[in-house]
């Protein structure tokens, strides 16, 4: 009977899927927000036991409901693509996010962002990264043994996990993929898928007009093969007609002579 009571209210534990807060508090942080997420997804969309996601509820400990955080954005290696309501450390093979990020707003407090870091550095987290793009400032965390260390030179730093660059320009922060492309925004993106479909369709339309003149070609070519076939099939009537003539006098002749007259005279 204690064994039934226990796990009836362990499953009665409810884990909210939202702490009822703002995915962001401007545009400017949601735009990085979406920026790295975006990026980091498209970066690893080929590998299905990496993780990532925006916003999204962490619980790292089973049956307490109040202990959780909300990254900005979270990178999850091991751990299997898909859509979650939250992210329940224990039923994702107890393996803790190992790489966040938190884009700073104005409305953070100082408390907030403490709590934020002592939350990291106790559930696990390897790197943990802070941006305040009001102050175009970036501070990085990398985990030493049982603690989260801050990362004395963040301009130039290569995350270890992600492989990607980090270069802290005087007006804002720039972030490269390990094969050297810069992170871009949605925008940037449909600007270049853009250019590239007007690229195709030119090629598209130049193989067009190619392959048009091309049968206009072939078509002549076989117009001219045919009438030559016609003027060759002329040619040897009149070659067998000729013949035919030919043969026609010899008979002639042969018979004048039978009859004792000279074709000749």
């Amino acid at each position: 009977m204690v064994k039934q009571l226990e796990t009836q209210t362990h499953r009665e534990i409810v884990y909210p899927d939202s702490d009822g807060q703002p995915i962001a508090d401007n545009t400017v942080q949601f735009r990085w927000i979406m920026v790295l997420y975006h990026n980091l997804a498209w970066l690893f969309a080929e590998n299905p036991d990496v993780f990532v996601a925006g916003d999204l509820l962490w619980y790292p400990v089973q049956g307490d409901n109040k202990l959780r955080q909300a990254p900005d954005v979270m990178v999850a290696f091991g751990v299997p693509k898909g859509d979650r309501g939250s992210y329940q450390q224990w039923k994702e093979n107890n393996i803790a996010p190992q790489v966040v990020f938190e884009i700073l707003s104005p409305g953070n407090t100082l408390k907030e962002m403490s709590k934020k870091r002592l939350f990291y550095d106790n559930y696990g987290v390897e790197e943990y990264y802070l941006y305040d793009p009001e102050k175009n400032d970036l501070t990085g965390w990398l985990r030493s043994g049982s603690l989260l260390d801050v990362i004395d030179e963040m301009n130039g730093w290569v995350s270890p996990r992600l492989g990607i660059r980090f270069e802290v320009l005087p007006e804002t922060l720039q972030l490269y993929r390990p094969d050297g492309q810069l992170f871009a925004d949605y925008l940037e993106v449909q600007q270049r898928l853009k250019e590239v479909q007007e690229q195709l369709d030119n090629v598209q339309e130049q193989l067009d007009e190619e392959r048009q003149a091309k049968e206009v070609a072939e078509s002549e070519l076989q117009q001219e093969r045919q009438a030559k076939e016609v003027a060759e099939s002329e040619l040897q009537q009149e070659r067998q007609a000729k013949e035919v003539a030919e043969e026609r006098a010899k008979r002639l002749e042969q018979l004048l002579r039978e009859a004792g007259i000279d074709p000749q005279k």
